[in-house]
């Protein structure tokens, strides 16, 4: 990624967008054409992602980024294996706080990567510059999965403990840490692809060929991201991302089979020990499955662009809480265009249950004056 954070937060107090009007200097209040209502006492003890997952009344949504870190060129040089930076702690923890510093977002995730339990899970990987994550030996039959052990992260990932532990320090409930894991599926499409694909062969070959071999993953890949997801949460986090990404590249009868069911006894297990951990959904690309989707139990569903926030809202319901989705390609447009386009996002969401976040990750080359106005406009809004 090559956003630098050394940049100056640009002004916008000359922004007029539909429905939104000024109150005071760098604030833009959400009038949708009606009185705006007498406000009311908001939670200030806890981070305001926390509270607007809850309902709870908040002045404004919370906002944070997706690969929001960015780029980290002295980092890269010195330490130049991906999995030396997200393996260290002290290195962790910087990059982690990178845009915290500059930007101050409602959320500051962790600096990890999904494949980091694979070693302790007996399944040896590396990710090389230019091609992405590489497994040694990828999986593709039952003797294979027979190997893979249930992961422990005080065994094998301490230092995630404890780059989260100062984290929550550094953070000082100024904002939620987040933490995140990989879903099952999406980490069995690596370890049985080899790493990253383009046409799912096989895990597909292996999901309609030798359904039980998979089933047999899939499920050591539950148990084992249930147990990381609870010490991330005994270690500081305050939210945790799961991503699927893989996921959308099943039709919705397979993600039932292959997918749904993990997803649940994840969400069933943490909050059996966790009840008040938030969890937070995200697949790429979901449209056709936003329904299945909020069935998994998580707190939140994270929609990518490609769906309408107000007809997300609508199909998922009041109940469950939404992220996102602005088109991060939107961060290369003009800095009126990127506040039409946030506003228009935050007015579909509506003031309840809503994280403002981009529909995936911050793209390379994103101009880092735009991830700043982003930001500002973002904090400026108020319900």
């Amino acid at each position: 990624m090559s956003i630098m954070y050394s940049c100056s937060v640009p002004s916008f107090s000359s922004i007029s967008v539909s429905n939104f009007t000024y109150r005071r200097p760098n604030r833009i209040i959400c009038s949708a054409g009606a009185p705006v209502a007498e406000r009311k006492a908001v939670n200030t003890t806890e981070p305001l992602l926390l509270n607007a997952v809850r309902g709870e009344d908040v002045e404004r949504p919370p906002v944070w980024l997706m690969r929001q870190a960015g780029s980290y060129q002295t980092l890269c040089e010195k330490h130049p294996s991906f999995r030396e930076r997200s393996e260290n702690v002290d290195l962790v923890v910087e990059i982690s706080l990178q845009p915290w510093k500059v930007f101050k977002p409602d959320g500051v995730i962790l600096f990890s990567d999904i494949l980091t339990p694979l070693p302790g899970m007996n399944i040896p990987f590396d990710i090389v510059k230019g091609k992405g994550p590489i497994i040694f030996d990828p999986i593709s039959t039952a003797a294979q999965v027979d190997q893979v052990r249930e992961f422990s992260p005080e065994e094998w990932v301490p230092y995630v403990g404890e780059a989260l532990t100062i984290l929550r320090k550094e953070v000082n409930n100024e904002a939620a840490v987040l933490g995140f894991v990989g879903a099952p599926f999406t980490l069995a499409s690596y370890v049985v692809e080899g790493g990253s694909s383009k046409n799912f062969s096989k895990i597909k070959t292996l999901a309609f060929s030798q359904p039980k071999v998979l089933h047999a993953l899939l499920e050591k890949f539950t148990t084992s991201m249930a147990k990381y997801i609870k010490y991330q949460a005994d270690n500081g986090a305050q939210a945790v991302q799961i991503f699927d990404s893989w996921a959308t590249e099943l039709s919705p009868t397979d993600f039932e089979e292959f997918s749904l069911p993990y997803l649940k006894a994840i969400v069933d297990s943490v909050k059996e020990t966790h009840p008040d951990l938030p969890l937070i959904l995200y697949a790429s690309g979901s449209g056709g499955l936003l329904e299945r989707l909020a069935l998994t139990g998580v707190d939140v569903v994270s929609l990518d662009w490609t769906v309408d926030m107000a007809e997300g809202r609508k199909r998922l319901g009041s109940e469950i809480a939404v992220q996102g989705n602005v088109d991060p390609g939107v961060l290369f447009g003009s800095k009126e265009f990127i506040s039409k386009r946030i506003i228009d996002t935050v007015k579909k969401a509506g003031n309840k249950k809503h994280i403002l976040n981009l529909g995936h990750g911050i793209k390379v080359g994103t101009p880092e004056e735009n991830v700043a106005h982003f930001f500002e406009v973002a904090k400026g809004l108020s319900y």
